[in-house]
């Protein structure tokens, strides 16, 4: 009980954190807007993204928003069946929740994702990203590492 608490606990941090720094880049900067925090490497921008990663399916925010939902629900279905099983992959499992909802709450409150972390050599992208991406990785290390 206590880990799946652990994941969900996860799940609210990532979110919580990805919505208030959205919510700062907002209140700061117009669309397009800048900040160098290294300059001639990493800036904060506001980017908004209506596709997925590296804008892929620009557009479709109504068929991301579906499948992100579908995503999202699996998951909560998965953490409370016990499926994602070692430490690893729970903690990937509340990292991807996490991400996938604050991405899913920008594209149904604002039909788009507000992206912010810039190194202008790479898309934008948010803390919701790097949970999803380094959830799944994490989920893949559990799953390989139980079945040695």
């Amino acid at each position: 009980m206590r880990s799946k608490l652990f994941s969900f606990a996860l799940a609210s941090l990532v979110f919580v954190v990805d919505q208030l720094v959205k919510y700062l880049v907002i209140s700061r900067l117009a669309p397009g807007e800048s900040f160098p925090l290294v300059p001639g490497f990493l800036y904060l921008s506001r980017v908004h993204n209506t596709g997925s990663a590296f804008g892929i399916l620009r557009g479709r925010n109504l068929f991301l928003a579906f499948l992100v939902g579908t995503v999202s629900l699996g998951v909560v279905w998965g953490l409370c069946r016990g499926i994602f099983r070692g430490r690893w992959e729970r903690t990937g499992g509340g990292l991807i929740l996490g991400g996938a909802l604050g991405n899913l709450l920008d594209r149904l409150m604002r039909g788009y994702v507000v992206d912010y972390v810039d190194f202008r050599f790479f898309p934008a992208f948010n803390l919701a990203d790097v949970s999803v991406v380094v959830g799944a990785l994490l989920v893949a290390i559990g799953v390989l590492w139980r079945r040695r």
